[in-house]
């Protein structure tokens, strides 16, 4: 998905920020909550906000902040849709620059980029509710029971039973 697909969408200059410290505050919207919903293939979203300080320089901010909302799940066990809250601390470094060009980076923190002098919040709540989500979701209760068919077969019986019988 390109960035001018996004569902949800805030584009905030960076210049527009008060000098070290700042706050966006992104509500989702019914119709983008629907969106995002239909792209994560989850059966809703409501209430979808994302707070955020900002603070430091405007070649290098930090962004702070906590991205809460309810979600409708699919437990993995029963199949049952069921809703659930999820709140996800956030904590992202933006920079203007690449302080890591030419240089080996696999192990270093790479800051996100400022595009274009500007940042998009509305992503960035969709990215951190999406990391809050869990990918095997449980009904509250619902507990997973094994079922066990016959008797435990172990990985050599097989083989036993290719080997002549002792007389």
């Amino acid at each position: 998905m390109s960035v001018s697909e996004t569902p949800l969408s805030r584009w905030v200059s960076v210049a527009r920020l008060p000098q070290g410290r700042g706050a966006v505050t992104v509500e989702a919207t019914p119709a983008e909550c629907t969106a995002l919903a239909a792209d994560f293939k989850i059966p809703a979203i409501r209430d979808l906000a994302g707070q955020f300080s900002v603070s430091g320089p405007t070649s290098r901010l930090v962004v702070t902040g906590t991205v809460e909302g309810t979600v409708t799940l699919v437990c993995t066990v029963s199949l049952e849709p069921f809703e659930t809250r999820v709140s996800e601390p956030v904590e992202v470094v933006f920079t203007d620059t690449d302080r890591l060009a030419g240089t080996d980076a696999e192990d270093a923190d790479i800051p996100d980029p400022i595009v274009g002098g500007r940042i998009d919040f509305g992503l960035l709540t969709a990215e951190f509710l999406a990391l809050g989500i869990d990918p095997y979701p449980r009904k509250p209760g619902v507990v997973f029971e094994a079922v066990q068919l016959g008797e435990d077969v172990k990985p050599f019986d097989v083989l036993r039973t290719l080997r002549p019988e002792e007389p």
